[in-house]
């Protein structure tokens, strides 16, 4: 029982809603690398096209950055913002 306390309490840390938002028009690479699912090609990726394109418009944006898909977008969108 005591396992599944600890659970709980590392689920409710690394729940979105208790972590700060990357802005995706400032963030760096290590910025980035700190939401699951993006790795340090990603970031990069991520950077490559802000860089390119400008600012982010929106987080939808994303699905333009080479290897983000619909799925990964939405897996991403609780984490991100442009604002």
């Amino acid at each position: 029982m005591r396992i599944n306390r600890w659970r709980e309490i590392y689920e409710a840390r690394n729940h979105p809603s208790h972590q700060q938002l990357v802005n995706l028009n400032t963030a760096t690479e290590a910025d980035l690398q700190t939401i699951s699912g993006i790795g340090a090609k990603r970031a990069a990726d991520i950077i490559a096209y802000r860089q390119e394109n400008g600012q982010f418009k929106s987080v939808d944006d994303l699905n333009n950055v080479t290897g983000i898909g619909d799925k990964t977008l939405e897996n991403l969108k609780p984490y991100v913002t442009v604002d």
